[in-house]
């Protein structure tokens, strides 16, 4: 008998679907017993306020995270004291993978909005891994692809002038979102600070401030309140040199379903 697979459903469907489904699925058509496996990676849940800390930087840790909903940020601190933002995380993430290697943690995890989290020990990836090794393959791509684009943006911070550091972090935010929400729409609510945004692409507050006054007075960016609307997204993404880093993994190396 052959495991069963399934299409992409519609968005009401998507929603009933794991947090990790809801991601991988992006990419691969998933079988049964694959979506069943990262069910299973998510039964004990978190709840964190925003604001929270999660895990601190050097702290010792066993445990990996799912988000379930809401936002979180990964920081480190420098010498002087600033705090420097390493990546966001957002629905169907897999965080403080940035543990792994050394048991520790390797960046500060702190919860942006309200969220939920579905925490598990990391030798249960190790399970994932080695009963489902197309699985195994996908969060390699995956995980690939978080660090071309990571490269990207450090590329950014430290070559390109501040509107090409804010708009391509934008983007960023908004591709990722699309892979989970499945909107095809270039509005979206984003809950951070003008710090948040700072630390992220090195630049002031009162900087982050102006350039995004210059990028809605440019007609490319609309604010109100938290809801950002990007106006053009081909124009930003090639008046800012930004590439889509998530929309397509190539999953082609990747074997069929294999017959159970």
């Amino acid at each position: 008998m052959t495991d069963r697979t399934f299409a992409s459903p519609d968005l009401a469907g998507d929603n009933r679907r794991s947090a990790l489904e809801r991601k991988l699925g992006h990419y691969m058509t998933l079988t049964y017993s694959e979506r069943d496996a990262l069910r299973w990676l998510e039964r004990r849940e978190r709840r964190y306020a925003a604001g929270s800390v999660v895990l601190h930087e050097n702290e010792e840790t066993d445990a990996l995270h799912v988000v379930a909903s809401g936002w979180l940020h990964g920081s480190t601190r420098l010498p002087d004291e600033a705090r420097q933002i390493l990546r966001f995380y957002f629905v169907g993430d897999l965080t403080t993978t940035f543990s792994i290697a050394w048991g520790v943690s390797a960046a500060t995890l702190t919860a942006v909005s309200d969220c939920t989290l579905y925490e598990f020990p990391r030798d249960a990836l190790w399970r994932i891994f080695s009963e489902h090794p197309r699985l195994a393959g996908l969060f390699y791509g995956v995980a690939a692809s978080e660090q071309v684009a990571m490269a990207d943006r450090l590329t950014s911070v430290g070559r390109t002038d501040a509107i090409t550091r804010i708009g391509k972090l934008l983007l960023d935010i908004r591709s990722q979102l699309r892979v989970v929400d499945g909107e095809s729409g270039s509005t979206f609510e984003l809950p951070l600070t003008l710090q948040d945004l700072g630390d992220a692409v090195g630049l002031t507050k009162t900087h982050v401030s102006r350039t995004l006054k210059k990028l809605e007075d440019q007609r490319l960016l609309e604010r109100d309140g938290r809801i950002i609307r990007i106006v053009d997204v081909a124009e930003l993404a090639s008046r800012v040199g930004f590439e889509d880093r998530y929309g397509h993994i190539a999953t082609d190396w990747l074997p069929d379903a294999a017959p159970r």
